[in-house]
């Protein structure tokens, strides 16, 4: 069940971003091939299970009780961040433009979470003045995300699936 130390929906949440925000700066730092893959799969992975939780439950919990706009915009953020997820998890350091690709990753995810965590009018401030249980929400969030930690350690979560932007082949 959820940690202790989460106290609500958006705590886990904002803990998600925390998580994220050190890998990225660890990938900056690291030199070897080996270790950016490493370090750039476990950003994926976050990022893959951070976005489902989202767009499973927290996000749906909030359709009508928060600015439509926020929400759709989060969508297309996701979708492409999405996008470069399954490009970086498909290649490896020594591609062209493999760490210009989680660079631009790390500055998407700098705005989503900047839109969600702004204090006056971000989407988690909206999110705190509507009536909905953070605590229930949280307790649902954190055993999904058990179990796609689960699936991603047993045998790998499947591909990142765009939801609201709709890709077409070149």
């Amino acid at each position: 069940m959820a940690k202790a130390e989460f106290t609500d929906a958006i705590a886990l949440l904002k803990a998600d971003h925390r998580k994220v925000e050190d890998l990225f700066e660890q990938f900056e730092k690291a030199r070897s091939g080996g270790r950016k893959q490493d370090i750039a799969r476990q950003i994926c992975t976050e990022l893959k299970i951070h976005t489902m939780i989202e767009e499973e439950i927290f996000y749906p919990a909030f359709r009508g009780r928060i600015e439509d706009d926020t929400l759709d915009e989060a969508y297309v953020e996701h979708d492409g961040a999405k996008v470069l997820i399954n490009d970086i998890e498909a290649g490896s350091p020594d591609d062209d433009f493999y760490d210009a690709k989680v660079k631009v990753l790390s500055e998407e995810i700098k705005h989503h979470v900047k839109e969600e965590e702004r204090q006056s009018d971000g989407m988690f401030a909206q999110c705190r003045k509507a009536d909905v249980d953070l605590v229930e929400l949280r307790d649902r969030m954190m055993a999904r995300k058990e179990d796609l930690m689960a699936q991603a350690k047993a045998g790998g979560l499947p591909i990142a699936e765009p939801r609201a932007v709709h890709l077409i082949a070149a």
